[in-house]
Parts: C-alpha cells; structure tokens; sequence
C-alpha cells in the first residue's frame, strides 16, 4: 500500500460560558443526523483523511466514498465498558454492530464485528494504513459471526489511537482482500511529548425482571498511561500501557427444568438460577509503541507495534444431577462448565519512508500473530466415570501473517488538472495451527453408555489437528484525480494470487462532482472478493451440548477435506466475490450544517457459511457403519452457501451554533441494511440419499446472513463544552432482529426482537489544565430486549436473546478521571 500522510488540521473551537444554558438547550432542541467534533479541534466533516485515496488534501466532505472519522476525545467519551475499543465503536458508529454473545462458545471469548450487516471477515482493518491479521478462533458457537475469523477489535489498546477513518464501501482494489464491505483504519497517536494518567470504575445497576430483583454487578476497572518524547528532526517515540479488569454480569432467569429431565433429583434444583447468561469475567494488558526517528536526508524509520494478553470465562449450558453427562459423586447438584480462554495478541510494523526523486517511496515489514489456548474448568468427561479429572485444555490454536509492502507514489500536474498516481507490490504469508487438547478431553472411557469428551466442549483430537498455510501477492496501481475545483476522482486496480486459489482482478472506480458550493455528488463501483480463511479450510471439532430442542448431544464441525465431509457432501470452498455500487450527495450550507446520504448496493457470490446441523438417527448410523465412529449426532461443515444481495442508505449530517460564548453541535446519523438471499446451494446428493428431509442450507443458517443482526441504526447526539465543562448526550435507536430454530418435524419457531431505544449521558469538569473527572451512564433507562417466548426461552433459562443491539446488561454508571501532562 502507498504511504499515508498524517495531516490532523487544527481549528479553533469556541468556548462556552454555563452549562445549565447548554443542558436546557440541548433538551429543547430537535436532533439533527450528525457527528460531533473530534478531539483534535476539527469537525470530522473538515477533517483531512488518508483512507480511500491516494490524495493527500481530501477532507471528508469531500471523499469520493463516504467515510467516518472519530477522534480521541470521542472514544474516551464513548463510554465503553471496561475501555474496549469494540464497545466504543459499536455506541458511536450506526453501521457498525458488535453485539455481546453469551453461551456461545468462542464467540464469549472474542466477539465478532459486523459493518453494513456483513460478515465479520468482509471488512479490513488496518493499524497506521498497514494489514492487520486476524484471530486464531472460529467463531462457531455464535449468531453474529457465525463460523468467521473476525478481527479482534478489543486486543487494540484504546489509548494508543488518535483517530479511526473508517471507509464504508468496497475497497478490495487499494487494499487488498477482504475489504467487502468497507475498512476501519486505525491511526495511533503520534504526539511528540506529554502523556497522560486515565483511571475509570463503572457497574451495572439494573432491575432484572425475569426474576424481579435489583443487581449491581458487571463491575470494571480501567486503569491507562501513555508518554511520549521528542527525537529531534520531526522524530518521536509513544508508548502506553493498559490494564482492564471485569467481573461478570448474569441476567439467567428461574430455572423451570425441561419435561424429559424432570426426575426427582432434577426437580430439586428447579426453580433455581442454574444458568449463566451475560458477560463473563476477563483480565487484559495491553502495551503499544510508536515511533519515528528521522535518518538524514528525505528518509524515515517508522516502527509501532501492539501487545495484548487476555484471560476470559465464558457460560455453557447446565448439566443436570440425574443426567447421563454428570456423576453425583462428582456434582451431586449438577454443574455448569465454565470455559476459559487465554488470548495473546502481538503485532509489529517497521518500515522506511522517504523521497527518492520526484517519488514517495515506502518499504515495510508487518508481522502478527495471535493464539489462543481453550480450556475448560467445573466439566468432566462421563464416559471415564467419577475419576475424570473436572479441568481441560481443549485445544491450541494460532494464526500468523507475515507481509512485505514496497509502495511509489507521486503528484503531477496536467495542465489545470493534479493528480497522484500510486503504484506498489505486497507479499503476504499465512499460517495456521491447531493442537489437540489433553487426552482426557477427548477420550472414551469404559463408560460407553456415557458422553465421550469433556462436556461442554469436547477437545481437538490429534485427527482434528491442522497446520495450513498460503502465499499471497499481489500488485496494484492506483490514481487520485482533480479535474479543476469540481471534479475529483479515484481509480485503482489490483491482481492478486493466491497459492491455493489462484488469482483474482479487482478494481474500483469512483467520482465526485461539486454542483455548486453546497452540493456535491458523488458515487463508485467496485469489485472485491474475500478467499476462505485458513480457519474455515481446516477448522474441525468435537463437542457436546444442548441443541437448538434443547436436547444434549454430540456434535463435529469437519473441515470439507475430512473423509466423512466428502461422504455427505462437501466440496472444495472458493472464494467469494462481490459487486459494490454506491451512489450519494454532500451538502454543506454555510459554517453551521452539513449532511451527507448515500445509497448502496452490494452483490455477493458464493459466501462462505457454515451448513445446517445435519442431526438424526439417519446420520449417526451412516457414520458408524461407514466409518465405524459411533456417537456422533450432529455433524456441520463449510460451505459456499449462498449469492446474497445487500441494500441500503446511510445518513450523517452535523448542526453547529455558538451558545452562551462557545458552541452547541447538534447531530446524529443512521445506517438502514437489509440483506436478501438469491440463491441457496443445492442439498448435495449424498445427503439426501441417507435422509431425504436433510438440508445442507436451511432457515436457521439463512436467518443468520439475512435477520440475525438489526437492518437500522440511528444516533442522535448532543453537545456543549466550556473552558471548564464538556457535557454529552447520545439517544441511540436499535433496530429490530429476528431469531429462527428448526427444531425438526417442520417445527420452525422465531421471533422478532423489536427495536429499543437507548439513552447515554456524560458530564465532563476541568481541573485546571491537566485534571479531567467525568461521571456517565450508558442506557440510562435501563432498557432490555424484549423477552424471548417460550419456544426459545430454553425452559426460562435464558429470558433475552443475544441478538438485539441494546444488549442485556441494563443500566451502566461509571466514573472516569484523566491527568494529561
């Protein structure tokens, strides 16, 4: 990729004088579609950006695709839970959806984000313009996110970030794969001196209806520091370091116990709360770097990097004490796995910069890796009887890549028309490794009538384990136009190759045209594509659980290559691809207002999901008597599922007033998704030869890319600050979802979640000119979902989906103090 010039122009921003004058404004004025200001002074609309074009002047208003941009002061404001990154983006972008799972698998330990409604892995993040690598864990046990390698948002430290331009269109020909459905690109801060000290407290304080009480938990301790030092010649060196304590939430209602389960000894523990729904415990550090040292002449050596370190705990499902999955003389009251993931993320950048001739030159090496060790503690394997050890480790898993960038820009002029033409070459390596889990994790023990594995997750077998890699590279070329005062455009094409899949072409073309001072036209058109992951090529487990009835059983998810795959089925993935149009307007009426809305259109092919749960007799015989595997009662694997279509319109506009002696901003803005199923792949023969009812892709799986996650988003923001005072508040409208099972027998329940609204606040003091203490509450009104009916309540144990936007933690108060030097 090209370099990325840095520019973060400075304006001035008025003060105020009361804030009471501002807190009655605020309430009486009619919210506008709007982003507030930046931390660096600058309205995001006037802000100079650096992603989606290779020019080095464009502001956001003026971007040929449109663009988010969000400031430091906006992610400390944001009020995310426990100062992760992923909270932050997920209350200040409409677009942006990163719902918390519960029960789910790894998706408790790593939550996966979603931009304009799409899968977790069609969007690219980049830190300081370069790649960032991806998680180690597929997410298979989740909704959201369903069977993905998402990036992790919250192994980013939260400090260490200046800004976030986040691109929301395809940008697959600059960038590279995967950049579907748009880019988030990370810029870190780069401040030459100073630093700063910030502690924050919060907990939840919610009325929890199911089983009418009042709780206060969720507690959460964030505690950050940062410093910088000058190097001379332009040169700096930042680092930070944070610490994120938090304690669990758990919103389960009363347990009602399912029919088949109602023997005495279950009946005794009915009516308790048995299970866990809610955020799980998690510890985190993370430390950040970045630097610049001038080297003589034109030349600079760059270097920032990121390390992250994380312990979770996340909720399965009760096992209950007459159960063929428990031994009383182990849990004479049943018990519940807890299962825990030890997360380590590390990723480093080096490079040089400079002039050579008329060209910018920029030469770079970009390596990240991350791993994950799953475990599980209170679990036992029954089929080794009262021995089992109750602790496991259930699997190692770690992805790599490993990138060389070399990338040439420079700026010409033609007659009365500038343009910048990029042109650079990029080699990436992949790898990815499983490793079995502990023996007694997997084994079957002379208890045949019993569970093989460890419940609730049962561990990677030496079959299971996988070592893949790949090569990719590739070459673009790229020019960023002005034709006079009014045009401007963007052009890029790319070849990309990769070892396993062959190539692929992409290229986008984009324009804008200014009709007039206060009215500008823009729109573009792209192809992009997205290669399988690794993960989802070689990816397998074993694990046990509670279907969707309720019921426990045994289940594989195999990778296509695995022998009893191909028996039903599978075949080789291939890549996705997509066409993406977008067509919309800015518009910016004197100093005080501006608005941008635009239109998009998203055709993708052959996306890569998980098949059905292929459940039954039918398919644990065929198993058993073709492979000699018994047990085993369901069995998933992936496919090129289905050509979707995605539509929409996104909406930001900004109103600015002076008030009392500052300024009063007035804004909101609105993201509307909605995805539709073309075409579905075939049920293979294979599989309708052992049952002619299986489907290889059904309703469960399409109510995942189509209703699982809410169409719209709205925020509407208000603001006002003073030398002394900085006060906030955000309404935020979650859209509706909707939830659908297949319990079999042509029983397919669902239910719609109906939009909620939300209500933040936030009142900021100064102390002089370093001290900053704040006092906030995110969802003010403490508002849920709606309750989950009978058919998916799972026996009044888990009241509230995991789908809806609003989350079910309830009301969140904290505390923030900030000393900056």
């Amino acid at each position: 990729m090209p370099p990325f010039r840095f520019i973060a122009p400075r304006l001035a921003a008025p003060r105020l004088a009361t804030p009471l004058a501002a807190a009655i404004a605020m309430c009486l004025s009619t919210p506008a579609f709007a982003q507030s200001s930046g931390d660096d002074g600058a309205t995001r609309l006037d802000a100079v950006i650096v992603t989606g074009t290779r020019a080095t002047d464009r502001t956001v208003l003026e971007s040929t695709s449109p663009i988010d941009v969000l400031g430091q002061d906006d992610l400390i404001r944001a009020g995310a839970v426990n100062g992760e990154l992923g909270g932050a983006l997920q209350a200040l972008l409409p677009s942006f959806n990163l719902p918390r799972q519960s029960n789910s698998g790894g998706a408790d330990h790593i939550r996966a984000a979603q931009l304009r409604g799409l899968a977790p892995d069609q969007v690219l993040v980049l830190i300081n313009g370069k790649r960032r690598h991806v998680s180690s864990l597929v997410t298979t046990g989740s909704k959201i996110g369903r069977g993905t390698t998402p990036v992790d948002f919250n192994a980013i430290p939260i400090t260490a970030i200046k800004r976030i331009e986040v691109l929301r269109d395809g940008a697959g020909a600059q960038y590279g794969a995967d950049a579907v459905a748009g880019v988030i690109n990370i810029i870190l801060d780069d401040a030459g001196d100073g630093g700063a000290f910030e502690a924050s407290y919060g907990a939840h304080h919610t009325d929890l209806e199911p089983i009418g009480r009042t709780l206060t938990d969720g507690q959460s301790t964030f505690l950050a520091a940062k410093v910088g030092t000058d190097l001379g010649n332009d040169g700096f060196l930042r680092v930070g370091l944070e610490y994120k304590q938090l304690e669990p939430t758990n919103r389960a209602g009363f347990d009602q116990v399912p029919p088949w389960d109602q023997t005495p000894a279950n009946l005794a523990v009915q009516g308790r709360r048995n299970y866990h729904h809610g955020n799980g415990a998690a510890k985190d550090i993370n430390g950040w770097l970045n630097t610049e040292i001038a080297l003589g002449g034109s030349a600079l050596l760059y270097a920032f990097g990121t390390y992250h370190q994380r312990d979770t705990e996340g909720a399965n499902y009760y096992r209950y004490p007459d159960s063929d999955a428990n031994w009383p003389e182990v849990y004479p009251e049943g018990f519940r796995p807890v299962s825990i993931g030890e997360n380590l993320d590390v990723a480093g950048v080096a490079g040089v910069r400079g002039q050579w001739g008329d060209w910018d030159y920029d030469a770079s090496l970009n390596h990240g890796r991350n791993e994950f060790t799953y475990r599980l503690r209170d679990s036992i394997n029954a089929s080794l009887g009262p021995s089992s050890p109750t602790r496991f480790k259930t699997g190692d898993y770690a992805f790599s890549q490993t990138l060389a960038n070399f990338d040439l820009s420079r700026g010409f002029e033609a007659g009365a028309n500038f343009h910048t033409f990029a042109t650079g070459v990029e080699f990436r390596v992949e790898d990815y490794e499983t490793g079995a889990g502990d023996p007694a994790s997997y084994a079957a023990g002379p208890y045949t009538d019993r569970p093989t594995g460890s419940q609730a997750g049962g561990g990677l077998t030496p079959q299971d384990e996988a070592d893949l890699d790949r090569d990719v590279a590739s070459v673009y070329a790229s020019v960023s136009s002005n034709f006079g005062e009014k045009l401007s455009t963007d052009a890029a094409l790319r070849y990309e190759h990769y070892s396993d899949f062959g190539g692929e072409v992409t290229g986008k073309l984009a324009a804008r045209y200014e009709f007039a001072p206060a009215f500008a036209l823009r729109g573009a058109v792209s192809r992009n594509f997205r290669a399988p992951s690794l993960g989802q090529i070689g990816y397998e487990s074993t694990s046990t659980g509670y279907n969707a009835a309720g019921q426990l059983i045994q289940g594989r998810l195999l990778s296509v290559n695995n022998p009893i795959a191909r028996a039903l089925g599978a075949t080789d993935l291939t890549p996705e691809t997509s066409v993406n149009a977008s067509l919309g307007f800015t518009s910016r009426i004197g100093e005080n207002f501006d608005v941008s809305v635009d239109f998009f259109h998203i055709d993708i092919d052959d996306r890569v999901a998980l098949s059905e749960a292929i459940t039954g007799s039918a398919v644990t015989d065929f198993i058993d008597e073709t492979f000699g595997i018994g047990g085993i009662n369901s069995v998933s694997f992936f496919t090129n599922a289905a050509d979707t279509r995605t539509r929409g319109v996104e909406v930001v506009a900004n109103w600015r007033h002076p008030l009392a002696g500052g300024e009063l901003g007035l804004g909101g803005s609105y993201s509307y998704a909605d995805t539709e199923i073309k075409r579905i792949v075939d049920t293979p023969a294979q599989l309708t030869a052992i049952d002619p009812d299986y489907v290889l892709f059904g309703v469960e799986e399409s109510n995942t890319l189509t209703d699982a996650a809410p169409r719209t988003k709205a925020l509407f923001t208000g603001t006002w600050a003073n030398d002394d005072w900085n006060l906030l508040t955000r309404v935020t409208r979650h859209g509706s979802t909707k939830r659908v099972f297949n319990f079999g027998g042509g029983y397919e329940p669902e239910q719609v979640y109906g939009a909620k609204w939300q209500l933040d606040a936030e009142v900021e003091y100064r102390i002089g000119d370093r001290w900053r203490v704040a006092v906030g509450g995110l969802n003010l009104t403490d508002e849920y979902a709606d309750l989950s009916n009978e058919d998916i309540y799972y026996f009044g144990n888990l009241p509230y989906d995991v789908l809806s936007g609003i989350g079910s933690g309830g009301a969140y108060y904290y505390a923030r103090v900030r000393y900056s030097f």
